[in-house]
């Protein structure tokens, strides 16, 4: 680890309680563990989003909270992408409902309005269901005065790059970030016959390591840009949201679940 601790579960009180002063914002790593072709580590999403926010945290300040490494899948657009891709190989994914995420999600926000942030800023390495997790947050703040930004790390770059599963973009940032968990060899020469593609992207050979730290130094320029509405902490307290409350904005939520991307058939996945 290079750098201050800015892990909430590493911190001592008295270092999450000044890191806190300095700035009330909260960084929430969420990701995934689901093939990335037969080369590349299951969590990949995961690894892009714990070290975006942990650098971010360094670079900008703030704490990052413990990382919600199960994500929306198999539902929705989603189960027919996993057909197209997989097949009737086991994908071995981590994946959840997204009722379990977003009411998940709400009470993580409660959590951390309870702890004393102000802002929150969530970066999804997976690219699906970040548009249910902004509802989920828009709701949220309608009652309880924090500031949430939701991203999944290709929004980050939008314009500059665009966002792939296990290609080129995603499988270059692993090789910058994790290059031990990467076998381009065996991703693209097709190890095991049985297991096909297993998720892999067509460009997945042109990724490289110098194009993965582009990716993430630019991710983390966007970061920065998100944190700026952040300042030191106010002489305030805000009421403590409980349990009650938070069932009073899932309920919000949950009636309008007809709306949510993830349960759509026509909601287009990457």
């Amino acid at each position: 680890m290079n750098g201050p601790k800015v892990r909430w579960a590493e911190l001592l009180p008295h270092e999450f309680l000044a890191r806190q002063r300095d700035l009330p914002l909260v960084f929430l790593p969420m990701g995934l563990c689901e093939p990335h072709g037969q080369g590349a580590a299951f969590g990949l999403d995961t690894i892009k989003a714990d070290y975006l926010c942990d650098e971010a945290a360094r670079r900008f300040g703030g704490i990052v909270a413990p990382t919600m490494g199960y994500h929306i899948h198999e539902t929705g657009i989603a189960l027919d992408w996993l057909d197209e891709v997989v097949g009737e190989v086991n994908p071995l994914l981590g994946g959840l409902p997204p009722e379990v995420v977003l009411q998940t999600f709400l009470y993580q926000l409660r959590a951390f309005a309870n702890g004393g942030f102000e802002y929150v800023v969530v970066i999804s390495g997976h690219n699906f269901g970040q548009q249910d997790l902004r509802f989920a947050a828009k709701e949220f703040m309608l009652d309880v005065p924090v500031t949430v930004i939701v991203h999944s790390d290709p929004e980050l770059v939008e314009g500059s790059y665009k966002g792939d599963h296990a290609g080129r973009y995603e499988i270059s940032q692993l090789l910058y970030l994790r290059p031990e968990l990467v076998d381009l060899n065996r991703a693209l020469n097709g190890a095991d016959p049985l297991l096909g593609r297993l998720a892999l992207g067509l460009d997945a050979g042109e990724a490289t390591a110098s194009e993965g730290k582009q990716i993430i130094e630019l991710s983390l320029t966007a970061i920065g840009v998100a944190c700026q509405a952040a300042q030191p902490m106010e002489a305030r307290r805000s009421p403590r949201v409980s349990h009650s409350d938070c069932e009073r904005i899932w309920e919000r939520v949950l009636a309008r679940r007809s709306d949510w991307t993830t349960v759509k058939k026509d909601i287009r996945v990457e």
